[in-house]
């Protein structure tokens, strides 16, 4: 049974109030805060009032949904009426939003109780959590190794056992390596099947909210609650929406599985290389089929990413300037130092570099040089995906190339840091639904995540997959001893 349903079970019979379980986490949460560091903000007060309104509803002998009562996590870039939404950086230290994103709409309306925001590299930015402005949050399984990024707060909360599940974003892997490194369930749903209205963009092409959770039936309950079309988000898909728990089997007969080979060569660390094996072992005793295939231009996909991804972050950033909102730097004669000093006060090392890479690769003599010629790149990566889904149901690769690294290993190279989103940005890029799951450990303890990849809209055939594989294999069991 799942951490959702058990405690909805649990609410449901009685045998805990809301307040209870709500107050058991905050407590959680008090315990282990000191050395994770996964919440920017912790909304206890409001989660307690929350959890009182439910219990009186139980009282009053109402029926409740499945997340009616279930504390969760937000990321910090998913705006929270009169909640702060920082995106963890000092431009947006103090901002309040007047409004409430739609996928936080949602859960409130299903009942859920907000725990508080999460950490995360500052405006989304990042694979290690460590360009917040606020803190880097720790692994659970190791606090000197990071938690990934850039949802770490999200995945070390849900791995730590400060929240039933969470909701994370993924650019270019921000859900999935993050639970990879943390030994979660992550999901990043096809481009347009989850409503980015009030998620604080990066790249907006590629941005995508999605579940991270203990186990894949958490998962999928929580992305049934904030899947749908959405008028006010004009790349929402307006499609009929399944339940995602009935997609769950025991065995994968018929299915046909598909490695890609361009995954598993030079620079993947030799256990998590052992895991996917093993993996790909227990696929085929549950009936799949696996296939090695070739997706010719994945590796491309790194620096295909880094063109397109910067270019529209320098766009979206740009609001970011002193005079509506957020930060505003002190000690300017004039506009135009304003903006200036206020963007190098605001903006951390990170993001001041993508937004100069994005306006590079724009500028006047250098869009059809670089922009374009990635965005061509990305209809090639788009059909290489396209000709292996007419081969196989599910791609299987790992989530990243190794377990979590040391805290301050790669921040002095940023090429080095890039690298840990090989695996997972080519999804993105062709706007495909990527979910990683627990495969095993390395010698040091540390998680080592499988990633599978479907065709679009099909998060079902993914969830039947990561079910079956998940019930066969004891990984989701293991729990960090912190």
């Amino acid at each position: 049974m799942s951490v959702i349903q058990e405690l909805h079970r649990q609410l449901v019979r009685k045998e805990r109030s809301a307040t209870e379980i709500t107050q058991a986490y905050l407590d959680r949460i008090a315990q282990v805060e000191p050395t994770l560091h996964s919440f920017l903000t912790v909304t206890g007060d409001r989660a307690l009032a929350q959890a009182a309104e439910v219990d009186k509803r139980l009282a009053a002998g109402e029926e409740i949904g499945l997340l009616t009562g279930i504390p969760l996590a937000i990321k910090d870039n998913l705006c929270t009426y009169g909640v702060r939404t920082t995106c963890a950086s000092k431009m947006l230290e103090h901002f309040v939003p007047p409004y409430e994103s739609t996928v936080t709409q949602k859960l409130q309306a299903a009942g859920a109780i907000m725990l508080g925001k999460t950490n995360l590299d500052e405006f989304a930015m990042g694979s290690s959590t460590e360009n917040s402005a606020f803190g880097f949050t720790a692994n659970p399984w190791n606090p000197e190794r990071v938690s990934g990024g850039s949802s770490g707060g999200s995945a070390a909360a849900v791995a730590a056992g400060e929240c039933a599940a969470a909701l994370g974003s993924d650019t270019g892997g921000s859900i999935r390596q993050p639970a990879a490194f943390c030994g979660v369930v992550g999901l990043k749903p096809t481009y347009g099947l989850v409503s980015r209205y009030g998620l604080v963009a990066y790249a907006s092409s590629l941005d995508q909210v999605g579940p991270l959770a203990p186990t894949v039936t958490d998962a999928a309950i929580l992305l049934g609650a904030i899947a749908g079309h959405d008028p006010k988000d004009a790349t929402s898909l307006n499609v009929p929406l399944p339940d995602y728990t009935q997609a769950f089997k025991p065995d994968l007969k018929g299915m046909r599985i598909g490695v890609i080979q361009e995954t598993v060569g030079e620079g993947v660390q030799a256990e998590v290389k052992s895991a996917l094996e093993a993996a790909l072992k227990t696929l085929e005793e549950l009936g799949a089929t696996v296939i090695e295939l070739s997706c010719p231009r994945f590796a491309y996909g790194l620096p295909t990413y880094y063109i397109i991804a910067p270019s529209e972050a320098s766009a979206n950033l740009a609001r970011y300037d002193g005079v509506n909102f957020g930060f505003r730097a002190e000690g300017a004669s004039d506009l135009l130092e304003m903006y200036m000093k206020t963007r190098a006060q605001g903006f951390g090392a990170e993001v001041k570099r993508r937004i100069m890479i994005g306006t590079y690769a724009l500028s006047a003599g250098y869009y059809d040089a670089y922009y374009l010629r990635a965005q061509k790149v990305r209809t090639l990566i788009k059909q290489d995906f396209a000709r292996a889904f007419d081969q196989v149901d599910v791609l299987v690769c790992p989530t990243a190339p190794t377990t979590a690294f040391k805290a301050g290993e790669k921040t002095a190279d940023p090429l080095s840091m890039y690298l840990s989103d090989l695996m997972t940005i080519p999804v993105n890029l062709a706007g495909l639904p990527g979910l990683s799951l627990p495969c095993g450990f390395d010698q040091e303890g540390l998680p080592i995540g499988l990633q599978l990849i479907g065709n679009v809209l099909r998060e079902e055939t993914l969830f039947h997959v990561a079910y079956a594989y998940e019930q066969a294999t004891p990984w989701h069991q293991r729990q960090p001893s912190l």
